[in-house]
């Protein structure tokens, strides 16, 4: 006999929410088999442990679910296997384009924060240095005329 999980075990193990696996299930990533009254209780198989455990670490790469599921598919069909690592070199690669450019635009973006911080750290010390200047002196005014005195008319 083969083992079986339930949802419950599936989750405790790859620290999941049942709902998560039941998402993955709408999907058509999981196939239990429905058992108890109105086929209520899911029976998890191996072959849906190892199509979850290649789902999430589709998802760690970056990979879509949509881009999982044509993966993982391929391994159940009785093609080439040749062909099937081609495709995944393929998704593969054009995932990488996507992340090396994701990180050049990342990289670019923090750049001009440094730029900018520096510029800001500039002014402020330029600021600083202005208020922690004594003022200069104010000129002398000129003594009250004394009392008496002629007026300027």
């Amino acid at each position: 006999m083969s083992t079986t999980y339930s949802i419950s075990d599936l989750a405790k193990e790859f620290d999941l929410t049942t709902r998560a696996i039941r998402f993955y299930e709408d999907l058509g990533l999981l196939q239990p088999e429905r058992t108890g009254p109105g086929g209520r209780n899911r029976v998890y198989s191996g072959r849906d442990r190892t199509r979850l455990k290649l789902t999430l670490r589709a998802k760690r790469l970056g990979l879509s679910l949509t881009e999982a599921k044509d993966i993982i598919e391929m391994y159940d069909s009785p093609r080439d296997t040749g062909a099937q690592l081609q495709k995944f070199l393929d998704v593969l690669a054009a995932h990488r384009k996507q992340v090396e450019e994701q990180m050049a635009d990342l990289q670019a973006n923090l750049d001009e924060i440094k730029v900018h911080q520096r510029e800001a750290k500039a002014l402020l010390a330029k600021s600083e240095l202005k208020i922690s200047k004594p003022a200069a002196k104010a000129p002398a005014t000129k003594p009250a005329a004394k009392a008496g005195g002629k007026r300027a008319a």
